[in-house]
């Protein structure tokens, strides 16, 4: 064993001064744009069910704080979704066999791991805390701000003077300034500790200091505070977080995909238990306290408490009072009934997770969660709402359970929901296996069923739509690796609906799937050719019978990456498809992209230009643009006309980053963009950002 190891050891130091040249994780200016090709390979067309910012937000916090590959678990390494289950068990084996790596060049010398792997690897793991060689190195501290300002260049309707009407009444307006700003600190430690605060002010909101009706300062102010790894206490945590349990049927958060383009990996949630929120969406979050501990070395308990107000339609009922009749996830309160809905609904949240954990092979968890509201919740009385959760009070119960053998990864779980209304008492059910068949071909199988009537206010499990209620599925995902330069993918998934949905009348079934090839002739040049086609029931909407009829949606997409001369390179794309009603004519749409990247030491410069095209919103192109650090942004392009952006990055010093992004649109078709209150009197629309973090 001992000869191995250095046989091991001195083939990856012959092999390392000619993978360091060209492969060394870049810094900088250059590194931010990791994140942008690892997500337009992730997202080369939009799909339903995915929460695209919270899955960004949670990528960009992998980025700032890379996995220790040395203590990392299977569990979170999994989470990158970028290793196949014969990757993880080598290294893990790797890992018990020869002790710590030594950097992550080492990963060349685990069985199963190619060069292409680790480069897609290497922005997101580091290697810290070594003791073989060097002595105990320190864990790197993460400590910055950043600052961040943008503005609209034209006017909004939302913004204009407001003109009486014949009566003398003011039509509707924003009330406070149209610009947008953006605050965030962070101190924190990986596997150690976190201090952080974020704070946010959108277009149209007021600054305003009202304690009576819970308004400090910004309309958004988020914080935690978080210490890991203190003897048996695994993790505490306070202020804004989330938890990731089992397959995310009673708590799923952070960095969950779904369906993609990468059709493998993406069906199994890994059970990550609390992370600290630091996303800028304003719901989906608790608020309070949670903790866990080591019981044993293999035995963890988690308990959690949250009380948070949220933002909800309300109404006078005739025998309950006061009634929430919706929850508003927007997090926008410009207006005065955008107001009256903010923070008018409490919730409590209590519960526990039991988690047992034997050498990363075997795990079974058991969870609760008990929901109450302040008031009475009832959703309109409409026919999709029948099953809709009713009452003031909610509760999950819950198991899942995984099994690592050889190269299978068995995974499932199961929960119940019971509420204070007879329509409570659902099932939710899911269940797969992934599957390392060989050194090429990676297989994965996923299972799912949730009733009508089951509530989960903080699931996210895999799913075809939003939620995970009144759907059952099968899915079936390959990946196939012609030879390290060329490989194959694909889905099919099959879904149906029992009870109806919003805008769709009736149960109702469906199906996608989806094909993907891609050739990577050298660490400079990538090419990938995508077809995705998708086919749903929908009500017909020139039926006043609401008639529904199956619909087709077809995505083609072509791409290519490559070095044009050293420190620029280009990415060409184009992307068209159709969407059709069954019996009607189809309404098309394309887009032509250009991008350009411009690395000089500490200065990047980057753009874009597009051309579109879509018959009505139907047809819509959805793109990936690169934005400053921590923003997204993903816009469904339609109608016809340009979009272009530049956007600018230069790292004054080692402390000191600055971006700045101009982008616009210019329509050929239509006078105006937008409509209602966001409406511009112009054909284009011009967006700047500036942003600035100061490293400590």
């Amino acid at each position: 064993m001992r000869t191995v190891y250095l046989l091991a050891v001195a083939g990856w130091l012959a092999a390392l001064p000619t993978f360091a040249q060209s492969d060394t994780p870049s810094s900088g200016a250059d590194r931010s744009a990791d994140i942008s090709r690892y997500l337009q390979d992730l997202f080369p067309v939009q799909t339903e069910g995915i929460d695209y910012e919270s899955v960004y937000d949670a990528l960009t916090q992998l980025y700032a704080n890379p996995l220790d590959l040395n203590t990392a678990s299977r569990e979170e390494l999994a989470a990158t979704y970028l290793l196949t289950e014969r990757q993880l068990s080598s290294l893990l084996t790797y890992r018990t066999d020869f002790g710590e790596l030594l950097s992550v060049y080492e990963l060349q010398s685990v069985p199963d791991f190619d060069v292409p792997t680790i480069r897609r690897l290497l922005p997101f793991v580091t290697v810290a805390g070594n003791t073989r060689l060097l002595g105990a190195l320190p864990t790197p501290t993460d400590n910055y701000l950043i600052v961040r300002y943008e503005q609209l260049i034209e006017e909004q309707k939302g913004f204009s003077e407001a003109t009486p009407d014949k009566k003398g009444n003011l039509p509707t307006r924003y009330l406070g300034s149209s610009g947008q700003w953006y605050a965030r600190y962070r101190f924190s430690r990986p596997r150690a500790f976190s201090l952080g605060l974020t704070i946010e002010k959108d277009p149209g909101e007021t600054i305003s200091w009202l304690p009576s009706k819970r308004r400090f300062g910004a309309d958004y102010v988020s914080f935690h505070a978080q210490i890991q790894n203190r003897g048996r206490w695994r993790n505490i945590l306070l202020g804004d977080y989330q938890l990731q349990v089992g397959q995310g049927l009673v708590l799923s958060a952070g960095f969950v995909l779904g369906k993609s383009a990468e059709t493998v990996q993406t069906v199994r949630r890994p059970t990550l238990g609390a992370r600290p929120y630091t996303s800028l969406t304003e719901h989906g979050y608790f608020r309070g306290a949670t903790a866990t501990y080591g019981l044993r070395l293999n035995l963890d308990v988690t308990l959690m408490a949250s009380r948070l107000r949220r933002d909800a339609n309300t109404t006078e009922g005739s025998e309950e009072g006061t009634i929430a009749t919706s929850l508003q996830t927007s997090g926008l309160h410009r207006t005065p009934s955008e107001l009256d809905d903010q923070a008018s609904l409490l919730e409590t949240n209590l519960g526990g997770h039991v988690l047992y954990h034997n050498r990363q092979q075997l795990q079974v968890g058991l969870i609760v969660l008990h929901t109450v509201f302040d008031q009475f919740f009832r959703r309109r009385n409409l026919p999709y709402n029948e099953y809709e959760f009713t009452g003031k009070q909610n509760t999950l119960i819950g198991v899942h359970g995984g099994y690592v053998w050889h190269n299978w990864n068995i995974f499932g779980e199961l929960a119940r929901s019971a509420g204070s209304q007879t329509n409570s008492g659902g099932i939710g059910a899911v269940g797969g296996a992934l599957i390392s068949i060989t050194k090429k071909i990676d297989a994965a199988l996923t299972l799912r069923h949730y009733d009508r009537n089951f509530h989960s206010f903080y699931g996210n499990s895999f799913s075809e739509g939003s939620r995970t209620i009144n759907e059952t599925g099968a899915y079936v995902g390959l990946k196939y690796t012609v030879y390290r330069r060329l490989t194959l993918g694909g889905f099919v998934d099959y879904y149906r609906f029992p009870g109806l949905k919003y805008l769709v009348d009736k149960p109702s079934s469906g199906f996608d799937y989806l094909l993907q090839i891609r050739y990577t002739p050298n660490r400079q040049t990538a090419f990938y050719a995508l077809y995705h086609e998708e086919h749903k029931e929908k009500n017909l909407p020139s039926s006043k019978t609401k008639e529904v009829v199956g619909t087709t949606r077809r995505s083609y997409a072509l791409n290519a990456e490559y070095l044009l001369v050293h420190g620029l390179s280009l990415r060409s794309r184009v992307q068209w498809g159709g969407f059709s009603y069954a019996g009607q004519s189809t309404s098309r749409g394309f887009a032509l992209v250009q991008d350009a990247t411009l690395d000089y030491r500490r200065f990047s410069l980057s753009g874009r230009v597009a051309l579109f095209g879509t018959d009505n919103y139907d047809s819509r192109q959805y793109v990936y643009e690169r934005d400053v650090l921590y923003a997204f942004s993903f816009p469904a392009y339609f109608n016809r006309g340009v979009r272009h952006y530049l956007l600018i990055q230069y790292s004054v010093s080692r402390h000191l980053d600055i971006w700045a992004r101009w982008a616009r649109t210019d329509l050929t078709n239509q006078e105006t963009v937008g409509s209602d209150l966001d409406q511009i009197s112009a054909p284009h629309k011009s967006e700047v950002k500036i942003q600035a973090r100061w490293r400590f």
